[in-house]
């Protein structure tokens, strides 16, 4: 593991600033085989981390058990001062509240309009009054260009437009943190560029902290103000974009740079496939 600039897993400390996500020695996986070991992370206040890594590093699953989903197998979490797997259910709805999720698909409720969709983490958590909700949710759609939806179905809607209604119901609580899994997926590359450039706009109008799972370059070049690279279940590094692209670390400085492998890169790639297929 790098030991030099940019950081590795033992990034703790930070000052002054505000930690509002804190792992230490975090174990994560599903039953009793863990993905990810000794995980130590601090994420500040008003930062947007993306967690990077090729297919199966783990970086969902890491998703996953700091939203709740699963359960950590060791170490510890605090999301804004709590630990989220220790709280009863009155102390988690609080804390739910003051977090909010993106999920890869959008995961709209493909039978409610856009603004039931989007309105609904306001009738779940809240007693605002129906004319402010509707008030509420046109300012949202308005501020992503989206104004005039409100009463379409989300089958109706491109898919660009349903990922940023999904970031709406997402931020309506105007939550502390967002945790976002794949964001720009299946998206063609301007509506891509256009999410993620919505995403960053988010942060800088409400200061809100992102913690977003992706493997495409271009949105972390438009998105991060730090990455955290994950390989064979640990943290790599992490750092700036810039820190990343000229690591000394070989593999992170191949992903950023679209290396090939030797072997395919050699032309060994051929027999490799020959010897399997013999």
């Amino acid at each position: 593991m790098d030991t030099s600039s940019p950081s590795t897993g033992e990034e703790v400390g930070g000052g002054d600033r505000d930690v509002v996500v804190k792992c230490r020695n975090l174990v994560c996986g599903y039953g009793d085989t863990a993905i990810l070991e000794d995980i130590n992370i601090d994420i500040y206040r008003g930062e947007i981390v993306t967690l990077l890594g090729g297919s199966g590093s783990g970086k969902s699953t890491l998703l996953k058990t700091l939203v709740g989903l699963l359960p950590p197998l060791g170490g510890t979490i605090e999301i804004l001062g709590t630990d989220p797997h220790e709280l009863n259910e009155h102390e988690h709805s609080r804390l739910l509240r003051r977090t909010g999720m993106m999920f890869q698909h959008g995961a709209l409720f493909g039978s409610q309009t856009v603004y039931e969709n989007i309105s609904l983490p306001l009738r779940e958590h809240t007693d605002v009054p129906e004319p402010v909700i509707e008030e509420m949710v046109r300012m949202k759609l308005a501020l992503v260009g989206l104004r005039g939806l409100e009463h379409r179905m989300p089958s109706d809607i491109s898919g660009g437009q349903r990922k940023r209604v999904a970031l709406i119901r997402a931020s309506i609580l105007d939550p502390d943190i967002i945790f976002a899994d794949e964001p720009s997926a299946g998206l063609d590359p301007i509506a891509a560029a256009g999410l993620d450039h919505v995403l960053r706009r988010f942060q800088d109008l409400f200061n809100m902290t992102m913690i977003v799972v992706t493997h495409e370059l271009e949105s972390i070049e438009i998105l991060a103000d730090r990455v955290v690279m994950l390989e064979d279940g640990e943290v790599v590094t992490s750092g700036s974009v810039d820190e990343l692209r000229d690591s000394e670390i070989e593999s992170v400085r191949n992903f950023f740079h679209r290396n090939a492998p030797d072997y395919l890169e050699s032309g060994r790639g051929a027999s490799v496939w020959t010897d399997m297929q013999s």
